[in-house]
Parts: C-alpha cells; structure tokens; sequence
C-alpha cells in the first residue's frame, strides 16, 4: 500500500516543540495581563449556527467563512429536523454579541471578558496569511451606557501586555470616529454610507499613500473636488508628539457639527485618562489617520504598531460600538474592545528575528547510568518535582553521551548524573549544558543548588 504524504494543508502554523513553547510564553504573558486588569475568561464554540453568525455580515466576510460539511448522524438530524447549517467562527466579536445576548439575565455589568481561540477564514494561502489563527481579544460591555474612561482603560492594558513581551517599543495610535464623521459632514459629505467609503480609503493612506488617497477621493467613486480633497488629507494627517500636542492639534481644527464636538471632547477625555492609568505619554499618540475598516465601530479606535518595524503594521487594534448585539436582542449593549491576532503576531516577529527559540519547560534530566538503580533515579525525580522542578528520567539507558546529546536536543539545560561513585560520596554530579561546565553537589543540597540557578535564569530572562 502505497504511503499517505504526510503535509498540512495551507495556512495553518504548526511549530516544533521549543517554538510552541515561545509561542504558548506570549499566551501566557497576554493572559496574565488580562486578568491583572480584572477581565475574566469566556470560550465559546467553534461552530456556530450560520444564520446566526452571518446575521450582520455578507459578501467578502461570507465568502470566507468554512461551512461545516456535516455527515451521518447529524446529517440525519438535519434531514428530519430542519437544524440549520453550521460554519466556522471567523472571529471572537460575532459569538461574544451572541453570548451576551443569550446570558444577558446571568451576566453581571459592565461585563469584562477575555477570549483567547482559535477563529478560522478562507483566507487565500500566502506568506503570513493564515486560515487558522489564535485571536486575543478583550471587550468591557455595557447595559444602556458605558462610559468612556473604559475607552482610556483598554490602552493601558495594551501598554502592560506589549511592555511585558517585550518585543520592542511600540505606539498606541487613537482616533475617534465621531470626530471624523463629523469632520467629513463639515466638508459636505453627509450621507452616512459616503462617509463609510472615504473612512474605508482613508485607513489606506499608510499602505497606499497619500496621492493614492487623493486620486481615489477625486475619481469617479467620490467625486470630491480638489479642495475637499486637501482637507481630508490634512486632516488626517495630524499627528502629536505629546498630551498637550494632541490637545492644541485637536484644538486647531476649528468649531464643527455636533458629532464632531462629541467626538472631539471624548477623545480629549481619554487621551487624558490613559496618562492617568499610568501610560507614558512616549507610547500613545493622536492619529487622525485611524480608521478602522469595520462598520461597526462608532468612536474611540486604537491601533498599535512597533517603532522600528512599520511594515508589520498594527499587532493590536481595536475600538468602541454602540450596540454589540443588536441583532440578537432589544437591550442596548455598547462596548469597547481589542484584539491581538497572536498567530500573525508571533510569525511576522519570528520573520523579523524580534523572537527565538525557547528554552525547554523541562529544568533536568535524570540519566541513567546503571539500570539496577532507576528505582534511586525515579526517587530523586519525584523529590525534585515535589520541589516544583521539571524533571524528566531516562528510562532506557544506553550510552551517557547519547544521553547528554538527547538533553540539548530537547533544550534541556542541566543533567544529572547519579553513578556508583557519586551515591557512594553522597553526591550528585550536574551539567549546565547552557554553561558547558559541571560540578558535584551534596544530595541534599541539590534542590537549593538547582532553584538558585534556575531563579538566576529566569531573572536574566
């Protein structure tokens, strides 16, 4: 019978053992931050009902999304009872406005919740693209009103997470979509589905440029004059370089609309507030650039982008929504929230050399020497686990050096060796292959010894 090529299919990351590792690490980190801020953990299925979570989107979004084949007895089920058609969650956003509505009476708000799967997409296959991938989001959900020191909130967080990764510096961008609905309108540009498009083209002025921007707002599409034009690129070309830079620059942009008035004083309120949490003023800036594609978001939008590596672009981005589930139920529920797409993440900084390779979560290998004494190596493992020590025993035996060479495959930094002699001395040898030295230490002392190494590692990072 001829062998089954053994492959994955396109756009899946699948890592060798120390790179999982890595990658479970900022998993770690992410959801240890999360929790700091008092977000509590929520999972939902991965499939879902396709009338229900397709209830709001369509055309590119729905072409992208897989659709469950079912077979046998759920097919059968489906025949007799009309269930309907199942699909793939393409995001955490969708399900999390279906959980609250259905567990609306059970919740208690403003409900703060953190979700970290896996969501899938029909994504064509290319490099850094992936059909597959972890999503790290958080929302605080509100019941009527939320108010928007939550918006001020969320960059504070994203703040904890980046400088624990510690993948270099980075910026949170902020906007407010108010502020640019109501700037458009003052251009004349009223209607709410013509302000959607030229939101849509302005989120491209940092892949496309501004002629690119231009030409698209004075073509045919738009049809904007040369005038209004300008001033949209203007506009959204602010930047600040300070708190009270951002405060003059939105100053400087005149009376407008009530929308923009609306928009413009709450993000003064929140680029107040995140220096309040603690946010150094070097890591947030007004960018009236930010959009963000999605129709949903009403007002407060972040993305976040690393200094020295613009061409990864945004590794967080998120915003606020009047009404997260309208579609599911009559109560008003507005939030704000972000994501972290950690699978591209973690793949674009591995690219960019920003990540290595991780050491092993195994501490120590127990050779074995003599097989006549794994009952004194199962011992010792078991003593050294009880102290909170990863540990592993060679239970085949064979030659020391294959076992010191399967120890630095594995990424496993000490050995220890327990032959005739060192049991006779009461002693133990170790080998810090990190090091390339070894040294015998008293059974007894062999704990202390081995957490003071390994607290010394993990101060050093």
């Amino acid at each position: 019978m001829a062998l089954t090529p053994a492959r994955t299919m396109p756009g899946v990351l699948e890592l060798l053992p120390l790179d999982q590792i890595a990658f479970q690490r900022m998993l770690d980190v992410i959801r240890r931050n999360y929790e700091r801020f008092g977000f509590l953990p929520i999972e939902t299925p991965v499939i879902e009902y396709s009338d229900v979570l397709l209830t709001k989107t369509g055309g590119e979004t729905e072409r992208q999304v897989y659709f469950v084949q079912s077979t046998g007895a759920l097919n059968a089920a489906k025949d007799d009872e009309g269930m309907p058609e199942l699909a793939l969650r393409f995001d955490l956003t969708v399900p999390l406005a279906r959980y609250v509505a259905e567990h609306e009476r059970d919740l208690s708000f403003p409900f703060r919740r953190y979700q970290m799967q896996k969501v899938y997409r029909g994504e064509r296959a290319q490099r850094g693209r992936f059909r597959e991938f972890y999503q790290c989001d958080i929302d605080v959900i509100g019941k009527d009103v939320l108010s928007v020191r939550y918006d001020a909130e969320v960059p504070a967080v994203i703040y904890s997470v980046f400088r624990e990764l510690n993948i270099g510096a980075f910026t949170i961008q902020l906007n407010n979509r108010k502020l640019m609905r109501g700037y458009f309108e003052s251009l004349g540009i009223v209607d709410g589905e013509q302000q959607m498009l030229v939101l849509r083209e302005v989120d491209k002025l940092d892949k496309r440029g501004a002629d690119y921007v231009r030409d698209m707002l004075t073509g045919e599409t738009f049809g904007l004059s040369a005038e209004v034009a300008q001033k949209i690129l203007a506009f959204v070309q602010v930047r600040s370089i300070s708190l009270q830079d951002a405060y003059d620059k939105l100053d400087a942009l005149g009376a407008g609309p009530e929308a923009m008035e609306q928009g413009r004083n709450e993000l003064k309120e929140v680029l107040g507030l995140i220096h309040a949490f603690g946010v150094p003023e070097t890591h947030y800036v007004l960018n009236l650039s930010i959009a963000r594609g999605l129709d949903y978001y009403t007002g407060t939008v972040y993305e976040t982008t690393l200094n020295d590596h613009p061409q990864i672009g945004s590794i967080c981005s998120g915003g606020r929504y009047e009404n997260l589930a309208s579609q599911y139920t009559k109560s008003q529920l507005p939030g704000v929230g972000i994501s972290i797409g950690l699978t591209r993440l973690y793949w674009q900084l591995r690219d960019a050399g920003l990540i290595n390779t991780a050491t092993s979560t195994v501490d120590v290998l127990v050779t074995q020497m003599d097989a006549a004494q794994l009952p004194a190596y199962l011992a010792l493992a078991s003593e050294l686990r009880g102290a909170g020590i990863a540990t592993e025993v060679v239970l085949e035996g064979g030659k020391l050096g294959k076992q010191f060479k399967y120890a630095d495959r594995a990424g496993i930094r000490f050995v220890i060796v327990l032959g005739e002699d060192e049991i006779a001395k009461g002693v133990v040898t170790v080998k810090d292959l990190r090091r390339e030295d070894q040294f015998e230490v008293a059974r007894s002392e062999l704990i202390k010894t081995l957490r003071v190494e390994l607290e010394q590692a993990a101060a050093m990072g």
